[in-house]
């Protein structure tokens, strides 16, 4: 099996517990399942749909404020951003047009009539997203496009241990619906590929980088 992301060959593993073969690319280190357990549209949203997302409860406003906090420092002041893949919720939205960021939120199965095809925007912010992508390399080139140059893309999701018998036991990957998982090495890669300049990442689940 070829990586999606840079196309060299993958090692592959098994979770005994699920039957659930992954494939590993050691050069980019990024970790995808078996395509036959990747999910339709409609499979996904029946589990989001038991998302509980409450815009006025304090800890899940305080789980984006980390993310604004993290990528602000490096983002310069945008005028212009988008939330991809908002969720039901624009709560990120709403925070960054608070600090005077004009933000659009899109969704494809929650707001999927907002996304002006024209547009270009400063900065692109994707938070718990990428973990359920079936093409990512496709959806990142096409974020990149809608980038003015020298703005910047910003993306949550959890980066995994690079390793087979600890990747087993971390839970992230029992989610049905995350089905392809990522490094910062992934996203370096993904960054070169692209014309883009890796800025920086958290250690732990935060990446900022920039079109040119």
């Amino acid at each position: 099996m070829k990586c999606h992301i840079c196309d060299e060959t993958c090692t592959s593993f098994e979770d005994a517990k699920t039957g659930i073969r992954y494939y590993h690319c050691l050069c980019c280190e990024y970790i995808f399942k078996s395509p036959e357990h990747y999910q339709s549209i409609e499979v996904q949203k029946s589990r989001y749909d038991l998302h509980e997302n409450n815009e006025d409860d304090a800890g899940y406003r305080a789980y984006f404020q980390r993310f604004v906090n993290f990528i602000l420092p490096y983002v310069g002041k945008p005028k212009h951003a988008l939330d991809f893949g908002c969720g039901r919720s624009t709560l990120l939205a709403k925070i960054l047009k608070n600090i005077g960021i004009d933000t659009d939120a899109y969704d494809p199965i929650y707001h999927p009539d907002t996304l002006n095809h024209s547009k270009k925007y400063d900065l692109i912010v994707s938070t718990e997203v990428f973990e359920h992508l079936h093409d990512p390399k496709s959806v990142f080139s096409d974020l990149v496009s809608r980038l003015n140059e020298g703005g910047y893309m910003a993306i949550q999701t959890q980066f995994h241990p690079n390793e087979k018998e600890a990747f087993l036991f971390w839970y992230y990957h029992h989610d049905p619906t995350h089905i392809v998982f990522f490094r910062p090495e992934s996203f370096r890669k993904l960054a070169a590929m692209n014309g883009c300049t890796y800025v920086a990442d958290n250690g732990k689940n935060m990446v900022v980088l920039r079109k040119g």
